[in-house]
């Protein structure tokens, strides 16, 4: 027998602890599984750890509007919640002259997507402001900064469990169907093995997205876009960094570039590159600091031969395939696949964490329309 309960959100990542968050606060029921044995342990807590501004998007996309939202959010709530943050600020930089019409482009998007705080800089004027880069221009944007991604997560699980949510760990999700009593079924697993009957289900499983869709009998295969993984590995700087501000080279059509971030503690890092893979693995190579080190030092030539070391690696649940160009983020409702009830989050990945006040927000919507 199945046993009835009024909402599911499956996977306890920082988006899926949002929402659970958005929906307990709503009033709703809420059970949250998650496969692992502790919140985060995917993407959420393989990243940057920034709050982005939302600068790279296109005009109109899910990513600008999400990301300027719950940049907006996240920065009082962070301070309300005792989340440790800082508004460090960041700087885009142009390292040759062939880099300036993209860098202008990049800040008539910021601009367009409501940041409206983006400064240009001249060369002269970032490198007085940061005395060990190199660069021929920049873009200064004050709204960036870093923030402990756990302590989010935890904060957003507080939330969640005041508001009567509860979570079970251990618990994956190993197919489930969509009843005829509107209702969709789920089949969970782990030491108590059940079945839940959800009038909402919220498909939050990050880079298992597509494969809990791909086990639910009666939604369509079709609507299921393909996943593609893109691996990024960092590595951390032995020593301390001659930098107040974090900062990115020019994107490219690849990603953002490897950049050099903090954490609250100070620590430098740098990455992520981008290396398409058919496997979740995590582990780093440590031969592809040869990479790292000269594309580093183009904005820093300072960086010194063996300083830098392997510190982790992140996977990226990308919707294009190598080649292709970036896709937004996928909320599916009931108007795209015809589930009642039934919400699939793909692609959620940077910035997915800044934005993730937004996307619970919407989640919440879908569900009432």
């Amino acid at each position: 027998m199945a046993e009835s309960v009024d909402a599911v959100v499956i996977g306890a990542g920082v988006v899926g602890l949002a929402v659970a968050r958005a929906l307990a606060l709503a009033g709703r029921e809420v059970i949250v599984l998650e496969s692992e044995d502790a919140i985060g342990t995917g993407s959420s807590s393989r990243n940057s750890e920034v709050i982005h501004a939302g600068i790279y998007y296109p005009q109109g996309s899910l990513k600008a509007g999400f990301c300027v939202a719950g940049r907006r959010r996240l920065y009082p709530y962070c301070a309300a919640r005792g989340v440790g943050h800082r508004r460090c600020g960041k700087l885009i930089v142009a390292t040759h002259e062939a880099q300036i019409a993209g860098l202008r482009e990049l800040e008539a998007k910021a601009r367009a997507n409501g940041v409206d705080d983006i400064r240009w800089l001249e060369g002269a004027e970032a490198m007085a402001m940061e005395p060990a880069l190199q660069c021929v221009a920049a873009l200064a944007s004050p709204s960036t900064g870093i923030i402990d991604s756990h302590g989010l997560m935890l904060a957003y699980q507080g939330d969640a469990e005041d508001g009567g949510a509860v979570i079970a760990f251990k618990s994956a999700v190993l197919g489930g169907r969509v009843s005829g009593a509107g209702a969709i079924e789920l089949r969970v697993g782990g030491q108590a093995p059940m079945t839940l009957a959800a009038r909402a289900v919220v498909n939050a499983a990050g880079l298992f997205a597509q494969s809990v869709a791909a086990t639910l009998e009666g939604l369509d295969p079709k609507s299921v876009p393909a996943r593609h993984l893109a691996k990024g590995s960092y590595f951390s700087l032995a020593g301390p960094a001659p930098f107040t501000h974090l900062i990115y080279p020019a994107p490219d059509a690849a990603g953002l570039g490897v950049h050099l971030t903090f954490d609250l503690g100070g620590q430098a890092k740098f990455g992520p590159d981008v290396e398409w893979v058919e496997e979740i693995d995590y582990r780093v190579d440590p031969r592809r600091s040869e990479s790292f080190y000269d594309a580093v030092r183009r904005y820093w030539p300072g960086l010194a031969d063996h300083s830098l070391r392997p510190a982790y690696a992140g996977i990226r649940p990308k919707l294009q395939a190598p080649g292709e160009a970036a896709r937004d983020f996928v909320l599916q409702g009931a108007a795209d696949h015809g589930v009642a009830g039934l919400v699939n989050l793909y692609g959620i990945e940077s910035p997915g964490l800044t934005a993730s006040l937004a996307i619970a927000d919407a989640v919440v919507a879908l569900l009432e329309a």
